[in-house]
């Protein structure tokens, strides 16, 4: 029997998918002016794009313990009311109010990434990767657009660092009202569950596979949202140019991260999905060493197709490798948990091997090497089987 769609809940998931990536893209272009205005050191300034990856870690596993007590919709509900504390906190410029609001809207966040594919894997069976496409694509496209919107509402509109940084309230305030609805179907789940544990999960050999696929795309797509215009502009390439290359990368996720849920549904087994993403990143990342510019715009394409089929093979992992909502909530926490943990440290060490050797290539020699753990971690992934 075909599976009725809730159309008001789809509404409600891609509006609450829009606010999963904006509050903190939007900051990454105004670093400069953030540390001008508020005379930052270099390791505060820093600490602007890694405290919500340190959030999300540390939250990440929480969240499904949030939900199994209040309730998954009352959670994702309490979320995004952190999102817009978070967000008012941050309208305050000081380095105090900064950083703790960055921080309040990091947990909010994390508790929405993990419980969003529970609730697609709850309400969406039978249409999961269709769901799982359309959040994806609401989620990265609002991500794409804060972070190219946030100059020129400086520079065109005379708005403030802080005020460009608020303009997110809006949306969250809009999800916030077309979830309401979503709270008398308040859904707590059972403690006498039959279905697998959180610490059998921890203890999954293919849960770690998940994990660790989930966390290797984190950390090439941080390690190149952090370093690539810097690169490019090493390279001779023009700033502006290279800006454009960063916005070309996330533009090419978008109807990648539509797709690919919707075929990897279909498929028996992934693994040739992790191939293509594999073998995608591998040439890309290559394509980086070269100065030739025709070169390096065919690399960042092949990278942003790369990373649209991994980011989006790991979201379907949470649903295709569990049986219950639960075990979807379980799985996306520790995934997520390990994901940005290795999200936070890939800058870093990209950043450092920099310094050490004066030169690109050995850094870029790292990714490749996480491309080939990307793709052990995924053929395990890929198989057809659950978590038990």
């Amino acid at each position: 029997m075909k599976q009725k769609i809730n159309y008001a809940l789809l509404l409600g998931i891609i509006l609450v998918a829009t606010n999963l990536r904006a509050p903190i893209t939007s900051v990454g272009p105004l670093v400069g002016t953030i540390t001008e205005e508020l005379n930052l050191t270099g390791a505060q300034a820093g600490l602007i794009t890694t405290l919500p990856l340190i959030a999300f870690a540390l939250i990440s596993p929480i969240a499904p313990k949030l939900a199994r007590r209040f309730g998954t919709e009352k959670t994702i509900f309490i979320a995004l009311v952190l999102l817009l504390i978070g967000l008012s906190i941050r309208y305050i410029p000081s380095i105090a109010t900064l950083f703790l609001g960055t921080i309040v809207l990091g947990c909010g966040i994390a508790i929405g990434n993990v419980l969003i594919p529970s609730i697609v894997k709850k309400e969406f069976h039978q249409q999961s990767g269709l769901v799982t496409g359309v959040y994806s694509v609401s989620m990265n496209l609002t991500g794409a657009i804060a972070s190219g919107v946030s100059i020129p509402l400086i520079q065109k509109l005379g708005w403030t660092w802080n005020q460009a940084l608020t303009l997110w309230l809006a949306l969250v305030l809009i999800a916030l009202i077309s979830w309401l609805p979503q709270m008398k179907h308040n859904h707590i789940a059972e403690t006498t569950e039959t279905n697998t544990s959180e610490s059998s999960i921890w203890q999954s050999p293919l849960a770690w596979s998940i994990s660790l696929f989930m966390g290797i795309q984190s950390f090439i797509f941080y390690v190149l949202v952090a370093w690539l215009p810097q690169m490019l502009i090493s390279q001779g390439i023009p700033s502006a140019k290279s800006g454009g290359m960063l916005s070309l990368l996330q533009l090419t996720l978008l109807p990648t991260t539509f797709i690919i849920p919707i075929v990897a549904e279909k498929k028996e087994n992934q693994k040739s999905l992790v191939i293509a993403s594999f073998t995608l990143f591998t040439l890309g990342i290559s394509g980086l060493m070269f100065s030739n510019s025709l070169v390096i715009t065919t690399a960042i394409i092949f990278i942003g197709i790369a990373g649209g089929i991994a980011f989006s093979l790991a979201m379907m992992f949470f649903n295709l490798r569990t049986t219950t909502p639960k075990e979807a909530a379980d799985l996306s926490g520790m995934a997520q948990s390990i994901g940005y943990i290795l999200a936070a440290i890939g800058p870093f060490l990209f950043g450092f091997l920099h310094d050490l050797t004066g030169n690109w290539q050995p850094s870029l020699f790292l990714l490749i090497g996480m491309t080939f753990v990307l793709l052990i971690v995924g053929l395990q992934a890929g198989q057809n089987k659950k978590i038990n």
